[in-house]
C-alpha cells in the first residue's frame, strides 16, 4: 500500500453523502495524506471529492421509478465500476444505496479480485431478502452497521464480518432533547403535536389524507383542547404538503430546515409519523408516537417477504414493539386516532413509550467514539492501517 492511500467512495443519496463526508474527515484525522475519489454529493465535495457524476442521478426510490430510469442507472453503474478498476484504489467503500453501490462492487471485484471492499450501512437483510447477507461475502470484506442488532443478524445469516459503528443521530441528541422548561408538561397548555408525513412524494401523497382524518377525529376526542400542530417539511415536497393540508381541520405550522425541525421536536408532546429514520429521532427526543405507512399496490404484494414483525426502526433497536404501527389498510383515520389519543395525556400508554425510550441510549452506545470515528477505525483496520 502506498504512503498516501487511495480510497474510492461511492454514495447514492443525501444520507450517504453526509456519512461519506464525516468518514472522510475522520480518516484524515488519522491519515492526513489519505486521498479520496468516487461518487458523492455536496457534503463530500466540500471535503474535496470531485464526483464522477452528479450523485442526484442515483437517488431513485421505489420499484416503478427504478424501472423507468433503469437504462441510465445501468450506464452509471458500469461507468462507476470502470472508474474503480482504472483507479486501482486501496479500498472501495460502498455507502448505503445497495441497488447502486453493490452492483458497482460486484463488477469491480470481478476485475480486481484483491480489492478491499467495505460496506457502510448494512442492507436490511434482517427484514428483506435475507439471502443477500451470504451473497455479500463474495464481494464485501466488512460491513459497518448503523444499528446495534445488525452484527448478530449478519452472523446468523452467514454474512460478512460486521461491526456496529453507530447511527449518526446519536451525535445530535442535544439538538433533539428539550432543555429545562422547553417542553411543558403534557396536561398543561396546548397540546404540541408533530405530524411527519415523510420526505418522499410517494409517502406524502399516500399519508396526508389519513393523517388529516385522524386529526379531525382527535380534535373531537380531545373535546375542544387546543392543539398546536407543527409539520416539518423538506423543500421538494413542500407544494404537495401545502396543497394536501389545505382542508385539514387544524392548520399546521409548516417549518423547514433542521434547526426548526429540532426545535419542534424539543417542545412536542406526541407525534404522528411515517415509518423511517424519523421514528428513531422521535424516540431519542422522548416524543411518544404513532407510526403509519403505505406503499403502492405492487410493493404491497411483496410484503409477505418481510422477515420482521415491525418496520419501526425504534422498535427494532429496542427489540420490542413499544410503538404502534399501522400499515396499508390499517392506516386509517380511526385507527390512527385511537392509538394517538392516549398519548396526548399522562396515561399508561404514554408512560410505556417513555420508559422504552429511556433504554435507547444504552442500546446505541459506542463507548466514547463518535460514529464517524468508529467507521474510520474499521475502514483503516480493514485496509491494514493501524
Amino acid at each position: 500500500m502506498s504512503a498516501a492511500p487511495l480510497i474510492y467512495l461511492v454514495a447514492g443519496e443525501e444520507s450517504g453523502d453526509a456519512l461519506g463526508a464525516g468518514l472522510m474527515r475522520a480518516i484524515r484525522a488519522h491519515v492526513p495524506e489519505a486521498r479520496f475519489v468516487g461518487v458523492g454529493g455536496e457534503r463530500m465535495a466540500r471535503e474535496g471529492l470531485d464526483s464522477l457524476f452528479p450523485m442526484a442521478e442515483m437517488s431513485v426510490m421505489g420499484i416503478l421509478p427504478v424501472i423507468a430510469r433503469l437504462p441510465s442507472l445501468l450506464r452509471r453503474i458500469d461507468q462507476t465500476a470502470t472508474a474503480v478498476v482504472a483507479a486501482k484504489p486501496d479500498a472501495l467503500v460502498l455507502i448505503d444505496s445497495p441497488d447502486f453501490t453493490h452492483r458497482v462492487a460486484r463488477r469491480a471485484r470481478k476485475r480486481l479480485p484483491d480489492l478491499t471492499v467495505i460496506n457502510y450501512v448494512s442492507p436490511t437483510v434482517w427484514a428483506w431478502r435475507p439471502g443477500r447477507a451470504r451473497a455479500m461475502r463474495a464481494y464485501v470484506d466488512h460491513v459497518m452497521a448503523l444499528k446495534p442488532f445488525e452484527p448478530a443478524a449478519h452472523q446468523r445469516l452467514g454474512g460478512p464480518p460486521c461491526t456496529y459503528v453507530g447511527h449518526p443521530l446519536i451525535e445530535r441528541t442535544e439538538a433533539l432533547r428539550p432543555a429545562p422548561g422547553e417542553r411543558h408538561p403534557v396536561g398543561e397548555g396546548p397540546l404540541e403535536l408533530l405530524v411527519l408525513p415523510g420526505s418522499r412524494r410517494s409517502e406524502v401523497s399516500r399519508l396526508l389524507a389519513p393523517f388529516g382524518e385522524a386529526l379531525a377525529l382527535l380534535s373531537k376526542a380531545l373535546d375542544g383542547r387546543e392543539i398546536a400542530l407543527t409539520l416539518p417539511a423538506v423543500d421538494h415536497v413542500l407544494p404537495l404538503i401545502e396543497d394536501g393540508v389545505r382542508n385539514w381541520p387544524i392548520a399546521p405550522t409548516i417549518v423547514r430546515g433542521e434547526a426548526a425541525k429540532h426545535a419542534a421536536f424539543r417542545k412536542a408532546h406526541a407525534a404522528l409519523a411515517a415509518s423511517g429514520t424519523v421514528t428513531l429521532e422521535l424516540a431519542l427526543a422522548g416524543v411518544p408516537m404513532v407510526v403509519a405507512y403505505k406503499v403502492s399496490t405492487l410493493e404491497a404484494q411483496l410484503r409477505w417477504l418481510l422477515t420482521v414483525d415491525t418496520i419501526v426502526l425504534a422498535n427494532l433497536v429496542l427489540g420490542e414493539k413499544a410503538i404502534p404501527e399501522f400499515i396499508q389498510g390499517e392506516c386509517r383515520g380511526d385507527t390512527l386516532c385511537a392509538a394517538l389519543a392516549p398519548l396526548c395525556a399522562d396515561t399508561p400508554a404514554r408512560r410505556a413509550q417513555e420508559d422504552a425510550f429511556a433504554r435507547i441510549d444504552a442500546a446505541m452506545d459506542l463507548g466514547g467514539e463518535t460514529p464517524s470515528e468508529a467507521a474510520a477505525r474499521v475502514v483503516l483496520e480493514t485496509m491494514g492501517i493501524s
